[in-house]
């Protein structure tokens, strides 16, 4: 009877470890399936508060008809140069028809660029880095996109191109498109180097 008696205790001590082994395993599974979860859920948000930061900035049109829109993607564009004036540190990137006319050889070449080039000149004011072992000034506060985009049917009255002018506030995040744009040194400006189809900025070659 004794013996009897051990053997069911030792086989209800053997029930409850599995019982317990898989309520841990069952808690184990729920709390990768919850991290998960929730690692996913900042995922999204943080994928739709970009998305919503995009939609803001590319509802976006000028006064002169030019959509922000037209240049999705830039922020991935290839650096064509960068320039500097006391005031504002520019780099200029261009998208990959521009950069393939560029490497081509125009406008020097005196071709002109295709329908379909596109620049876009990110502006920032500067400062002086106090981490650099020298003298250097870096971008401090990005402040505009200076945009310009070739299409000869849709800008037949400035050699192409068409010109707009964004303006970034930091305090909100926020872009808003420049009320004087084109006429803010739009193809009045860019007159001076017709010849080399109204492009300032040469492509630096690396």
């Amino acid at each position: 009877m004794s013996e009897l008696v051990r053997r069911s205790v030792a086989q209800e001590q053997q029930q409850q470890k599995i019982e317990t082994r898989t309520a841990v395993e069952r808690i184990a599974g729920f709390t990768i399936v919850a991290t998960a979860v929730t690692v996913l859920a900042v995922l999204g948000a943080a994928a739709l508060f970009a998305q919503g930061q995009d939609k803001d900035k590319y509802s976006l049109i000028s006064p002169g008809g030019i959509a922000f829109s037209d240049f999705r993607g830039y922020e991935d564009w290839a650096v064509a140069s960068s320039a500097r004036t006391d005031e504002i540190l520019k780099v200029i990137v261009a998208n990959p028809t521009m950069i393939t006319a560029y490497k081509a050889g125009v406008p020097g070449n005196g071709q002109p660029f295709p329908d379909g080039s596109m620049i876009v000149k990110l502006q920032w004011k500067p400062k002086k880095s106090t981490e650099a072992p020298f003298v250097v000034d870096v971008p401090d506060v990005f402040t505009q996109a200076f945009v310009m985009e070739k299409s000869s049917k849709r800008f037949p009255k400035s050699g192409g191109w068409g010109y707009a002018l964004f303006n970034y506030d930091a305090a909100s995040d926020k872009f808003t498109a420049d009320p004087k744009s084109p006429s803010d040194c739009g193809n009045a400006c860019h007159t001076a180097v017709k010849a080399k189809d109204y492009i300032f900025h040469p492509y630096e070659k690396r």
